[in-house]
């Protein structure tokens, strides 16, 4: 019989200080675990395979240097697209209290409300670290704060594309007889400038980290003895 040998987990103390998260005991990863070990790591419960399953996408921040930074940077990075995207509702809204423009039923549809609420709890569990530092240890592996963020995250972009659809529906004669007809062409055009400028992104902070030794050296600030007491019992 093939048998396959999981990654061992760790506790926060085995681990780098740069790693740890507030109210999570158990579940580390090893930080310099091999390719093999992070795949396998996607089907053990960990205090980070929820989080792996509901995004696949990795990203690179400053995390190693400077944590505290690459919390703000994080923060901005969600905040940012979401009043970047939500600047014409916010304008349709503020036209629509102030009394000089005639708004449809679709300018406070349900599905912008539930896409608001999801947005402010997304931002609201990314900063607090709630539940989990109320009772530490006891959601390191299912219902942290990271887990709930993303379960949000993905419920507030289906009420916005909901949103989107119902005003497109709503407006479609508006659209039609103002705007240019959308080809193939300039759809597919777009779609290549969007995934080509993610990819030099991902090129750019890849070469950052690779040009950074000091990196690998936060990397292997573990504590030995830990590890050794672990591996003992």
């Amino acid at each position: 019989m093939l048998s396959i040998k999981l990654p061992q987990l760790l506790r926060v103390h085995q681990v780098p200080r740069v790693f740890w998260e507030d109210g999570i005991i158990s579940g580390y990863r090893h930080p310099t675990s091999s390719a093999l070990d992070c795949v396998l790591s996607s089907f053990q419960m960990t205090n980070e395979t929820v989080n792996i399953w509901t995004h696949f996408l990795p990203t690179w921040f400053l995390e190693l240097e400077n944590p505290r930074l690459s919390k703000v940077l994080r923060t901005v990075a969600f905040a940012y697209p979401f009043f970047f995207d939500n600047l014409p509702l916010f304008y349709r809204l503020l036209l629509c209290s102030s009394g000089g423009f005639s708004c449809g039923q679709e300018a406070l549809s349900a599905s912008h409300s539930y896409h608001l609420l999801c947005a402010l709890l997304t931002g609201f569990l990314f900063a607090s670290h709630l539940p989990e530092r109320l009772a530490p240890g006891r959601f390191d592996y299912i219902g942290h704060s990271h887990q709930l963020f993303h379960i949000c995250a993905v419920l507030g972009t289906h009420f916005q594309l909901e949103a989107v659809l119902a005003d497109m529906g709503a407006r479609r004669d508006w659209l039609a007889a103002h705007c240019p007809p959308s080809s193939l062409a300039a759809t597919v055009a777009t779609m290549g400038l969007a995934v080509a400028g993610n990819l030099l992104i991902i090129a750019i902070f890849t070469a950052a980290l690779l040009r950074a030794p000091q990196a690998c050296l936060l990397l292997q600030e573990t504590q030995p003895e830990s590890i050794g007491r672990a591996k003992g019992q």
